[in-house]
């Protein structure tokens, strides 16, 4: 296939095909783990208390969507930072995000974004602010696939 009229692969539309299963829903719904409000980037104020002696999520928008278990799996115990590096007007972010670095004790810093090249800005700005804020704290990457796996 082709790529999109905006040339990035990662808008190509497609269908996931899902088999559907004969199991029983679970009787409980799965908790939310968010702990606090607001979450887009551009709303949440760098010295909010949240942030302080934290783990911090900096995660794509598409992420929570594409992975079912994106509470459990990501989002437990954690401060949560959203954004979109193809939609959003990301030219604050960088400075953003080194200010929540220098401003707060952060403990670790996971980064969730999705397969597709365009969410690869998202990691490149965190680790730049990482970079800018003169702090070392523990980087992971989780890269989510279209189909919702887990890819590391």
């Amino acid at each position: 296939m082709g790529h999109s009229a905006c040339g990035c692969p990662g808008s190509m539309a497609r269908v996931i095909e899902r088999t559907e299963t004969n199991e029983s829903a679970p009787t409980a719904k799965a908790a939310s783990e968010l702990r606090q409000w607001p979450v887009q980037l551009h709303l949440v104020p760098p010295t909010a208390p949240w942030f302080q002696d934290s783990d911090i999520l900096i995660a794509a928008d598409c992420v929570a969507f594409a992975l079912g278990s994106f509470h459990s799996d990501l989002l437990k115990g954690k401060a949560l930072a959203i954004a979109c590096p193809k939609l959003d007007d990301t030219a604050p972010y960088v400075e953003k995000l080194a200010n929540i670095f220098r401003s707060n004790e952060v403990k670790s810093i996971t980064i969730a974004i999705m397969e597709v090249p365009c969410c690869r800005g998202l990691d490149m700005m965190v680790r730049q602010a990482l970079t800018l804020s003169g702090k070392e704290i523990e980087l992971t990457t989780a890269v989510i696939g279209i189909n919702g796996e887990r890819r590391s």
